[in-house]
């Protein structure tokens, strides 16, 4: 990793924690810190599950615990069980926490107007356009794929969502019933794989592999939520993919696809797939690809692991 850009990132999260007072533990100078004062925001006038809330802010339990009793200590929150699932605790907040909600998004906006009012128009564009790409970036940086059980709740939703898109995006609808199969028990251990990519622990995409002994590997299902799309969730997923099905090794991963998704077509070709006649009979397919799997590039890893 280049050092140069590593420093300037350090040298930027500086810039911004001392430009928006985040040093302070009077942040927007009420009596609380920024982390009291975020989750305030966070719990809103509809208040929020503290799981929810753990997960959305990326922080332990331990601590947003302490937060929370902190608010409590100060009657701006509430923390109760669920009356309709024990097992959940919701966080609410009081009639004085949505006031001082309500202040501090005052004073949120009273900062913003601080730091481009001594812009000229020019600067004061220039800064929103970056801090816009910043937060696309950063945001991109903190999607995470894994591999996960193919019947869980969340993968089943990311497969629901699959289907309704093709169903919408193809000329003659989607009916997964006529597909070729990608059931479960296909996308397990040692038959398979199937990976979920989550930005702040919720779904926004996901891909499945499909794994042959003695043939190539399939690639299937993959899909991109469209609020997720821009940030380069497809290439990560598919070069997780890719890495998966190197490791348990396939040496060649195909896929076939309908024409009707031109950006999936554009992302396998940039890729490095090569269109090839069709190896299948997949009734919804019009373009077929494959991909040889670097051998050299799993002995580098290996080689690495050994030096480790």
């Amino acid at each position: 990793m280049d050092a140069l850009a590593i420093q300037q990132i350090r040298q930027f999260n500086r810039t911004v924690t001392e430009g928006i007072g985040a040093l302070h533990d009077r942040f927007l100078g009420r009596a609380r810190p920024l982390g009291e004062a975020r989750l305030l925001w966070e719990i809103g006038p509809e208040g929020a599950e503290v799981r929810a809330l753990r997960s959305r802010l990326g922080l332990d339990s331990g601590y947003v615990s302490r937060l929370l009793r902190s608010l409590q200590r100060q009657r701006l929150a509430r923390v109760r069980v669920d009356p309709g699932d024990r097992r959940v605790r919701r966080a609410d907040l009081t009639r004085a926490g949505l006031a001082e909600r309500a202040e501090l998004d005052r004073r949120a906006n009273d900062l913003a107007l601080h730091i481009l009012e001594p812009l000229s128009e020019h600067h004061r564009a220039a800064l929103v356009a970056a801090m816009t790409e910043v937060e696309r970036l950063l945001q991109a940086s903190m999607v995470h794929v894994a591999v996960e059980d193919p019947t869980t709740p969340d993968a089943r939703w990311c497969l629901e969502q699959y289907s309704a898109e093709l169903d919408d995006r193809f000329d003659a609808g989607f009916d997964p019933a006529l597909s070729i199969p990608a059931d479960a028990h296909e996308l397990v251990p040692p038959a398979g794989a199937f990976f979920i990519a989550r930005l702040r622990e919720r779904p926004v995409g996901c891909g499945a592999l499909k794994l042959h002994r003695d043939a190539p590997a399939e690639l299937k299902r993959m899909w991109i939520a469209p609020a997720a799309r821009g940030l380069g969730v497809g290439r990560r997923l598919l070069q997780e993919l890719e890495r998966h099905a190197r490791e348990a090794g396939a040496a060649v991963l195909r896929l076939e696809t309908n024409h009707a998704l031109t950006e999936a077509i554009a992302l396998y070709r940039r890729s490095g797939y090569l269109e090839v006649d069709a190896f299948n009979d997949e009734p919804y397919a019009h373009h077929w690809f494959e991909k040889r799997l670097s051998r050299n590039h799993r002995r580098r890893r290996s080689v690495a692991r050994t030096a480790e």
